[in-house]
């Protein structure tokens, strides 16, 4: 199978026409280079803001509600994609405002198949950004997804940082784990990039990893960006040494496809050189320390 991470550039965009097209042409150029499931960056959907103007998207607050109110229409037009083309799609995640989580919006990416929609993933740890300044709050808890390529699981941006939730989607059967990304500087993507190859490593699994790139100056919570799209495995049988499948530059916008043996993940788990998946509980059960703790100056 072959699997696409964007390196993706948000527009400020004219009306709506022009976001379709400009989603519609991204669809088609990975499906024109044979990608049977596509990622798009978190926070993609900040774009959108720009339908409601330069003041709204200017604007921290009115700009979350600008981008949430195109989330109907936006979902319609990737779940139209999805099946005409016959492929997955995990779309740009966006602001989304559910009143089962209060009055604050989740982030929330939505993933559909050829058949229809597999359902969404909410981000689980905020950054500071979205804790202090954006008062972007948890939504719903992870979830796994099943579909004809495999079991797939979502760890926006953050969350890939965090081993556990990354071990709780393996746990749940997880072959693939999808890492859409927004950073503003080199550190946060490569913050990003550890994270999603350690959950490759250690998860003995696929990631990848969908960032969004360039300026957008007429925005204060997606100004600038940074990252390479790419697509990482575990450094053993049937992988690359380096882990890596596909990568493009950074801030190279486009997409990164890698072509992967679906047998690839129960292969290195059943007979690779290490057993990282398989030797994780015991080293949770190691995980202590012993005698008392060192005095300190």
């Amino acid at each position: 199978m072959r699997i696409a991470a964007a390196a993706y550039p948000l527009s400020f965009l004219r009306d709506w026409d022009a976001y379709a097209a400009k989603v519609t042409e991204w669809v088609d150029a990975a499906v024109g280079q044979g990608a049977e499931l596509l990622v798009f960056p978190e926070y993609g959907r900040m774009e959108l803001a720009t339908l409601d103007g330069a003041e709204a998207a200017a604007d921290l607050e009115a700009s979350l509600h600008a981008a949430a109110r195109w989330t109907a229409e936006a979902d319609a037009l990737t779940e139209r994609l999805a099946r005409a083309r016959g492929v997955h799609i995990l779309a740009p995640s966006g602001p989304v405002f559910d009143a089962a989580f209060g009055a604050r919006p989740v982030n929330r990416a939505a993933f559909f198949g050829p058949e229809g929609p597999h359902g969404h993933q909410d981000k689980q740890v905020m950054t500071r950004f979205e804790r202090e300044r954006w008062d972007v709050v948890p939504g719903g808890p992870l979830r796994v997804f099943d579909t004809a390529l495999g079991r797939v699981g979502v760890l926006i941006c953050y969350d890939a940082e965090f081993p556990l939730l990354g071990r709780a989607l393996v746990e749940a059967g997880a072959e693939i784990l999808l890492v859409p990304s927004c950073t503003d500087a080199v550190s946060g993507y490569w913050r990003v990039r550890v994270g999603a190859m350690a959950r490759a490593l250690e998860g003995q699994c696929v990631v990848v990893h969908a960032p969004t790139v360039g300026d957008a100056a007429w925005s204060p919570a997606v100004d600038e960006n940074a990252g390479a799209a790419a697509v990482y495995g575990p450094p053993d049988l049937g992988f690359p040494a380096t882990g890596v499948l596909a990568e493009r530059a950074l801030n190279d916008p486009g997409w990164a496809v890698a072509e992967i043996d679906p047998g690839a993940v129960a292969r290195v788990r059943r007979t690779g050189a290490v057993f990282n998946h398989a030797h994780w509980p015991e080293s949770a059960a190691r995980a202590t320390l012993s005698g008392a703790k060192a005095d300190l100056p």
